[in-house]
């Protein structure tokens, strides 16, 4: 097979050799193409990661300094309650050695003989309330019959002054 182009005399043979070829070149011209373009987007990439990491630089920076900040205000808030504790504790001791809480088992003993002595004083007290209030029962009985006693007297006077003022 043979035909002409443009006054060229092709050839059934060129053609077969020829399009493998062309396919070839423009395979290979495709695929240069393609990985300059991935190239240039994965240094894009990288220039945009290097730029992260720069401001990642600062970033780690800033965070630095605000670890050492917190670190300094724990210490100091540790130190001032540690101080505040201390101070409790040396309050408490000084109120146990007041308190004198060794001591207390004796006191303890005292105030049980305090007790005993004045149950046995509030047996004696409950005795006298007793007799108190028989004397009572028996005064209030008096009264009455001193009062019948005086009203016999005053009548007896007022008979008395009347005979002498009518002698019969």
């Amino acid at each position: 097979m043979e035909f002409s182009i443009g006054g060229f005399n092709v050839k059934g043979w060129m053609v077969a050799v020829g399009v493998p070829v062309l396919s070839s070149i423009s395979g290979g011209i495709y695929f240069g193409y393609d990985t300059l373009n991935r190239f240039f987007d994965a240094e894009a990439v990288v220039e945009e990661a290097l730029g992260g990491v720069e401001d990642l630089d600062g970033r780690v920076g800033a965070m630095d300094k605000r670890v050492t900040s917190v670190e300094t205000t724990a210490q100091r808030s540790l130190a001032e309650t540690e101080a505040a504790l201390i101070v409790r504790i040396q309050t408490l001791e000084q109120a146990i050695a007041d308190n004198d809480v060794r001591g207390l088992n004796q006191k303890l003993a005292q105030l049980s003989t305090n007790m005993t002595q004045i149950l046995e004083q509030q047996k004696v007290l409950l005795d006298l309330r007793s007799q108190v209030d028989k004397a009572t029962t028996i005064t209030s009985g008096l009264g009455d019959t001193l009062d019948t006693l005086k009203t016999e007297i005053d009548d007896i006077w007022k008979a008395y002054d009347e005979l002498v003022d009518n002698p019969l």
